[in-house]
């Protein structure tokens, strides 16, 4: 079912990451871990922080409430340094808190992300999402992504063989 008809959507202030959010985006990725979506090993202790060379906050937009608590986050970069790659986007994560799903926060950290690209000069965003993540697929191909290509048993979680969804978009039109 889409997620407005579970319960109303709400409008987050959808913003750029700061530095400062450090603490509170590691707490949220934490939280929202799921073989579900993640390739990676289950968050342990001691944990390290959100941002790091790879995973800088100009790459990344968040969700918020009225009072300033985020409920969502989204990566976006460029996928490869290459010149004749500027022209696309990928996401790479999106997360959205327990008490915020259903509530249209992926939905608009998507669009956002969608219009971020566009601001950015790219004609074209892609993403990978995992076979079996139901959810997500639905709400990308509610948002015009498509599926490109399909790399079948690409990652084995929890003893199981899953298959690594590649999608994509135009920003133009």
């Amino acid at each position: 079912m889409p997620e407005s008809h579970t319960r109303p959507a709400v409008r987050p202030l959808i913003r750029p990451a700061r530095a400062a959010d450090d603490t509170a985006l590691g707490e949220l990725d934490r939280e929202t871990w799921s073989p579900l979506h993640a390739v990676q090993p289950r968050p342990e202790p001691p944990y390290g922080p959100f941002f790091d060379p790879m995973h800088r906050p100009e790459d990344f937009l968040v969700a918020e409430d009225g009072d300033g608590t985020l409920l969502g986050f989204i990566r976006l970069v460029r996928p490869t340094p290459l010149a004749c790659n500027r022209h696309v986007r990928q996401i790479q994560g999106l997360a959205v808190a327990g008490r915020a799903r259903g509530l249209g926060v992926g939905r608009a950290l998507l669009r956002a992300a969608c219009d971020e690209a566009r601001r950015q000069g790219a004609i074209r965003i892609t993403l990978r999402v995992l076979g079996h993540n139901a959810p997500a697929r639905a709400l990308y191909a509610a948002e015009g992504f498509t599926v490109e290509g399909v790399l079948p048993g690409e990652f084995l979680l929890e003893g199981r063989y899953v298959d690594d969804v590649l999608m994509g978009r135009s920003l133009t039109g």
